[in-house]
């Protein structure tokens, strides 16, 4: 079958990259390219820009209520082929089907829906004394640059682009050129529903063409990228030169820490379970580190790699799989030599630690086995590096005290999870580790109105509600004399 050739959204047509080049894009599944992506260079940026330029002052200057509107439709073409996108992010990305669409679709329509309605409930703030009447006003910087990674990509694109819009930006935007077709699927949609032209524009391409483009650009005022560390802070180091804004949110090496007291019923068991392995382990939110207080560690071990084993690896559009495949071979073949690393580092396999031959269609895709390894030390490049795969360390603490110092002992600080019935203790535990985002007796509970980002080499800023909103504003205070 003939690859389906993708097409950037610039003024609000799509168009075909000016160089007239491609990347291959391939089915993680089957190993197989199944559609050619732009590879867009700065001249295309330049065009795009262009357009946002064009049109910042008109959608800028409409009424909050009528920019929610236009995101609201664009909210409800997606919801109408909520299947149809679901099967195409899984195509793209490897994920099962059946989480795609309980998952990524309806999260990317619940992104444009929330900033939609946050963005007519955000009122000015006024300070008022004796003297003057203080008020701050919040508004648009100009043109915005999105770029978002392959892991969730219409989920996390639409968690960029809607704070950004909202608030009345016009956006140049990059998705990830390894899973670009959902990014493209919006396009026609953005098309197809009428949103104006140059306010949503998407530039496919890599990270060092269409992406250092995006990020150099002199116009461009603020960038919001989710990505690796390493990419964080080349964009950092770039955007310092002309004191761009930056939102970066990057990795994770995530603890999920368990007291002896946990309630370890089967639902909060399997969650643990999910934490680690959803999407493939390809989430930056997942619990990789597994730390056991060692008066349960045994029995807890037993439980787990019960359920562990039972995950079953398989065909994406098989509703009965419960791991995908991986992004790309490039991915696999980082994840395979992490699991041997982490051999030679000492670690025993719990279980997994191989390639999964699927047999059919799937029979060149990209699997591996839900993989834990114990028996590690602390501070190896195993427990201290992401790794961004399947793969789950077991780690015994004897004490409170302890579990904080292993959980803290990484560069990264994005997430964790406690599982404790002592509420006093949780509470403790959570104020002294370096976590930007802390569950307590559950995982991946979200609540768009809060912050979402990380310490440390994790991030800098935070998404979400009016932290967002903030992000993609410049405040103005105007001082009226009273006298």
């Amino acid at each position: 079958m003939k690859p389906i050739t993708l097409a950037n959204l610039i003024d609000g047509e799509l168009r075909a990259p000016v160089g007239a080049a491609y990347l291959d894009v391939y089915e993680p599944a089957t190993g197989k390219v199944y559609a050619r992506c732009p590879h867009s260079n700065a001249r295309d940026v330049e065009a795009a820009m262009q357009a946002a330029q064009r049109a910042a002052p008109a959608w800028a200057a409409l009424p909050n209520a009528e920019r929610a509107r236009h995101l609201h439709r664009l909210a409800d073409a997606i919801d109408a082929r909520l299947d149809e996108l679901a099967g195409e992010e899984s195509r793209d990305n490897g994920k099962p089907v059946k989480l795609a669409r309980s998952v990524d679709i309806p999260r990317a329509v619940a992104n444009l829906r929330f900033f939609a309605e946050a963005i007519t409930q955000w009122s000015s703030e006024a300070h008022i004394d004796a003297r003057a009447i203080n008020v701050t006003l919040r508004q648009p910087i100009g043109v915005i640059g999105c770029i978002s990674p392959w892991n969730l990509p219409l989920y996390l694109f639409t968690w960029k682009i809607a704070p950004a819009l909202a608030a009345g930006n016009t956006v140049v935007a990059k998705p990830s050129e390894i899973t670009p077709f959902t990014a493209f699927r919006l396009a026609e949609l953005a098309v197809e529903c009428g949103f104006p032209r140059g306010v949503l524009n998407i530039v496919h391409g890599t990270g060092p063409g269409a992406g250092q483009a995006i990020v150099e650009h002199p116009h461009i005022k603020a960038v919001s990228f989710t990505g690796s560390t390493r990419t964080g802070a080349m964009i950092a180091a770039e955007a310092a030169k002309s004191f761009k804004k930056v939102s970066l949110e990057m990795g994770g090496k995530n603890p999920a820490i368990v007291f002896a007291d946990a309630d370890l019923a089967d639902a909060n068991l399997d969650t643990i379970v999910r934490s680690g392995f959803s999407n493939q382990g390809e989430i930056c939110l997942c619990g990789s580190r597994l730390l056991v207080e060692r008066s349960i560690y045994a029995e807890f071990k037993r439980r787990y790699i019960s359920r562990v084993q039972a995950l079953r690896v398989g065909d994406p559009n098989d509703d009965a799989s419960d791991l995908g495949a991986l992004v790309s071979q490039p991915h696999f073949e980082k994840v395979m030599a992490c699991i041997q690393r982490a051999r030679e580092e000492g670690g025993t396999l719990a279980c997994g630690g191989a390639a999964v031959a699927v047999a059919g269609r799937c029979a060149d895709g990209w699997f591996i086995a839900p993989t834990v390894i114990e028996g590690l030390p602390q501070d190896c490049a195993s427990n201290r590096e992401e790794i961004f795969g399947p793969v789950v360390t077991l780690i015994p603490f004897e004490s409170e005290a302890e579990a904080i110092t292993i959980a803290n002992g990484t560069d990264y600080g994005l997430a964790a999870s406690l599982w404790t019935r002592d509420l006093a203790r949780a509470e403790r535990v959570a104020a002294r580790i370096d976590f930007g985002i802390v569950w307590i007796n559950c995982w991946m509970l979200r609540d768009l109105r809060t912050p979402f980002g990380g310490m440390k080499h994790s991030g800098v800023g935070r998404e979400g509600g009016t932290d967002a909103l903030r992000f993609f504003t410049e405040p103005k205070n105007i001082c009226i004399n009273r006298s």
